[in-house]
């Protein structure tokens, strides 16, 4: 079958817990048949201080969260979308919020470090975030190639840049993944049009994970993570705390949309984005 699965948590700072709590969920996921799944942004740690990230890093191909990763698709035998975890970037002071890719072998097959970077300040909420504190920013989109069709990574605030997503499509995505942590007040306000602008505009599948709750450092995250078909309909959904969500995707649904209502093909400005 192809069924995919959103998992929302409510992370913290505790990197044992996350992976057991993590583990837990992806256990219901394949309960309901789901062969792809995916793990929502900072799954593994949600620290107390911007840079509890800098401790918890890991060099690529070796760590206990990338060992639990690889272990874990191997023995569910499915394709795991590891939300996000902190990597070695090129100074100490920095780390690369990076998305990991596993087929059904444990085998890491695609790397996307997040290109855009949550430096705001949200005034209905007095809150500020600078993430570029301490992550460094990617620039190399990804897409790869899966049983369930070709699938495109975005993280969090990528989401508000819809010529990512086009140069995901010009690579042949059908299936888009976000791994998110969107706020309350950024979430209750965008989180679903915005997914759904996303679906709409590039006739895609959207598999959104997201974190949804209330965490130790006193964040409060949106959660509502969903499904959307490539009509911009939502399929399935959980709303806070921590949960599953599962769809069926239907590769031949999404080739007739595009051909029926040909969007991509009637373009007439192309963005161009620069990558390393």
């Amino acid at each position: 079958m192809n069924r995919v699965a959103a998992i929302q948590m409510a992370s913290g700072p505790n990197v044992q817990a996350n992976l057991l709590e993590a583990d837990r969920l992806i256990t219901q996921a394949v309960e309901q048949g789901a062969s792809l799944v995916v793990l929502p942004e900072n799954f593994a740690l949600m620290g107390m201080h911007d840079d509890d990230q800098l401790r918890a890093r890991e060099l690529p191909g070796t760590g206990p969260i990338q060992e639990f990763l690889a272990s874990t698709a191997a023995r569910r035998d499915l394709w795991l979308v590891g939300g996000t975890l902190p990597l070695a970037a090129q100074d100490s002071q920095h780390v690369r919020e990076t998305c990991l890719v596993y087929d059904t072998s444990g085998s890491c097959v695609g790397s996307y470090a997040k290109i855009h970077l949550f430096d705001v300040h949200i005034e209905d909420a007095g809150e500020s975030y600078n993430e570029s504190a301490v992550i460094e920013a990617g620039a190399d989109p990804l897409v790869v190639d899966t049983p369930l069709g070709r699938i495109g990574v975005a993280v969090g605030y990528d989401l508000r840049f819809p010529e990512l997503f086009r140069h995901m499509v010009s690579q042949g995505m059908e299936i888009a993944v976000v791994p998110s942590t969107f706020t309350r007040i950024t979430g209750q306000a965008h989180w679903e049009p915005l997914l759904r602008a996303r679906a709409i505009e590039n006739l895609c599948f959207m598999v959104a994970a997201a974190q949804g709750g209330y965490h130790l450092n006193g964040r409060e995250t949106w959660g509502h993570s969903m499904i959307i078909d490539p009509w911009g309909g939502q399929m399935a959904s959980v709303q806070s705390g921590t949960g599953v969500t599962v769809a069926e995707v239907d590769r031949a649904r999404l080739l007739r949309t595009r051909r029926n209502f040909p969007v991509i093909e009637h373009r007439r400005f192309v963005c161009a984005l620069s990558t390393s």
